[in-house]
């Protein structure tokens, strides 16, 4: 993959238009977009509360111009019939990449595999947002050793990726992991602020720790120092190629 390839940027908002503005302005310049919760059900209230046709083609250009570029993060965390429901809707679009949380078990994340067959199937595990200490609380582990246990649950059902903090990248370097892809969000490079992340990497040290596609949100979409999108991607890139 070229730099620019491994970069995924969440599309965080709530407004159809600014969506628009980020995807049309850094489609040329990275590989991927994520649609996360906010934009998906700022989406369905736009069609119920406007219902007019210029709202329609705005949302049908946004996902034209995504189109092989769809990361669609919806996060499953449910019972295997919601979810194989929910896989089987969005199939529709052929989204480059879907997820399911890990924690939602073996047949959610079956039924996810099954029904999504254009697609990367991801296992989400603990989100870089809870520090280690506050997943011994929830999990009754640490964050290391629980996205062990949940990347040997994705690899023996045959999951297409996994997304983690770079942090627990360390771990994932072993021969039963090989199949697995590495999505990492929880990446700041050293010019950004860490804002609601715990455990952070910058865009260089992930790849190092073997990191195969970088969530990159703020930094890009909102950069600091008088910076544009553009100049923050540029300048990534060069970090990842230097």
């Amino acid at each position: 993959m070229e730099a620019k390839d491994r970069i995924i940027v969440p599309v965080d908002t709530n407004n159809i238009d600014v969506a628009l503005k980020i995807v049309e302005t850094l489609q040329p310049y990275v590989g991927m977009f994520k649609f996360g919760l906010e934009l998906q059900n700022s989406i369905i209230a736009q069609l119920i509360n406007y219902g007019d046709l210029s709202s329609l083609g705005k949302i049908k250009r946004l996902f034209n111009l995504v189109d092989g570029k769809l990361f669609w993060d919806g996060k499953w965390d449910d019972i295997s019939n919601t979810v194989k429901g929910a896989a089987n809707a969005i199939s529709l679009l052929k989204p480059a990449m879907v997820n399911v949380h890990v924690s939602a078990g073996e047949e959610a994340i079956k039924a996810a595999i099954e029904n999504s067959p254009d697609s990367i199937v991801l296992g989400v595990t603990v989100l870089t947002s809870i520090s280690s200490e506050e997943c011994y609380r929830l999990f009754g582990e640490y964050s290391g050793y629980k996205v062990n246990y949940f990347a040997q649950i994705l690899a023996r059902l045959g999951a297409g990726g996994i997304i983690c903090s770079p942090k627990e990248l360390p771990r994932l370097n072993k021969p039963k992991f090989k199949g697995l892809l590495k999505v990492v969000p929880g990446i700041r490079p050293l010019w950004a602020d860490a804002n609601d992340q715990k455990r952070i990497m910058t865009p260089r040290e992930a790849i190092d720790a073997g990191g195969d596609y970088l969530v990159i949100g703020r930094p890009i979409t909102s950069p600091p120092n008088g910076m544009t999108p553009q100049d923050a991607v540029e300048k990534i890139i060069e970090e990842l190629e230097a």
